[in-house]
């Protein structure tokens, strides 16, 4: 009996390695496939004023999604708002979490659900393109660019 490894063996352990990484990586690329972003926009207002993110949200998939949040490198603070006007008075309520049945839309638009883009990291101008990432409830994270839009843009 020789104890010298199999010359196959480092190609095969590596097939397989090769194999695992796909099978681990395909589940998280068909969900996000799944998931559609459309109409992604910021809306900047001057200074360090908080910044509002637009987009329609589409889940495509058979099941049901819960989106918890968002993320962006351009700002240190990113949290769901809804608009809600009661007894004439308008005003914004934390969203903490947003739940998308499947084949539903949902869109964030100004006096409904939007982002609250807070902490800006850097300067921003009207027509920067800026990464958002959505985040799930089931761990999926939906990466998408949003454009910088003047104040009056809807």
């Amino acid at each position: 009996m020789s104890l010298t490894p199999h010359p196959s063996l480092p190609r095969l352990a590596k097939s397989w390695c090769w194999a695992i990484l796909l099978l681990i990586a395909t589940p998280g690329t068909l969900a996000a496939a799944d998931l559609q972003v459309n109409e992604a926009r910021i809306r900047l207002l001057p200074g360090d004023l908080p910044a509002a993110g637009y987009f329609t949200l589409t889940n495509t998939s058979e099941a049901d999604i819960t989106l918890e949040g968002a993320d962006s490198p351009a700002f240190g603070k990113v949290m769901m708002h809804r608009t809600v006007n009661q007894d004439g008075i308008t005003s914004m309520q934390p969203v903490g979490q947003l739940e998308l049945a499947a084949g539903e839309q949902i869109e964030f638009a100004p006096g409904g659900y939007h982002l609250m883009l807070m902490k800006r990291t850097r300067p921003l101008v009207v027509g920067d393109d800026i990464e958002v990432t959505l985040i799930f409830a089931n761990g999926q994270q939906q990466p998408g660019t949003f454009r910088t839009v003047a104040p009056t843009t809807q």
